[in-house]
């Protein structure tokens, strides 16, 4: 997402190009040319196809997010304990003791911050960016319309709409974080949605159309997903 500020794909003879580029922009011109030249429904229609494949690696970061809030609950009185000596510590030695028990007590309660989702995030980034760099580069997408707005134009109302929807989407997934971390994260739910309006402002509709439909699907998802491994705590354990 954050590198959808660049101008496109300079190279259209590479790897990434050939890999992730060309068969979007193959799929919107098939089946935006199958509906009658109707291309903001061959977006939303890739779009949604796009998230349903990435839906098993989504699930499987809900999972790691409702283990690991569990598991800092557990671990929490003995966790603020070593915080409290952490901070009254009067020299290096008692300071590295104090982390190296907080290590422990992390290896203790199988918790691992970075077990969060890393994998799905790098998995889906290449074809998000094929599909944001195949609609960017559409001539076709460039010269139709699609309900009030034309593909090719800016259109503010759809830009605040993605903002609004990628602000919602952030405080969803956030929903399961453990509170510490919560408030390291606060950031992100103005930086998400600040960007997409941001590279929006300037951007043809497409794109925006792209970020509401994804947004919002992740938004349903999210909720399933975190609602499930609520209901069933011992399905995150598997």
């Amino acid at each position: 997402m954050f590198l959808g500020g660049c101008s496109g794909v300079q190279n259209q003879t590479g790897f990434f190009y050939n890999t992730f580029v060309r068969p979007f922009a193959f799929l919107i011109h098939e089946i935006g040319s199958f509906f009658g030249g109707n291309f903001g429904l061959a977006i939303i229609i890739i779009t949604l196809l796009i998230r349903l494949v990435l839906m098993p690696f989504m699930l499987k970061t809900y999972k790691n997010q409702q283990l690991m809030k569990v598991n800092m609950e557990k671990m929490k009185p003995e966790m603020e304990e070593i915080q409290k000596r952490t901070k009254e510590a009067k020299t290096p030695e008692e300071k590295q003791k104090a982390q190296q028990e907080m290590m422990q007590l992390y290896q203790k309660h199988n918790v691992n911050p970075l077990n969060m989702g890393c994998l799905p995030m790098l998995i889906q980034m290449p074809i998000l960016m094929g599909l944001y760099y195949a609609i960017r580069g559409s001539e076709e997408i460039a010269t139709h319309s699609f309900l009030w707005f034309d593909l090719g134009q800016r259109d503010i109302p759809l830009m605040l709409i993605a903002g609004v929807v990628y602000f919602i989407q952030s405080k969803v997934s956030m929903a399961t974080v453990p509170e510490a971390q919560k408030k390291q994260m606060q950031m992100f739910s103005f930086l998400s949605p600040a960007m997409i309006m941001f590279i929006s402002f300037s951007a043809p509709a497409a794109l925006p159309l792209y970020w509401v439909v994804g947004g919002t699907f992740l938004i349903i998802q999210t909720w399933i997903g975190h609602k499930y491994y609520r209901q069933h705590p011992e399905k995150a354990k598997e």
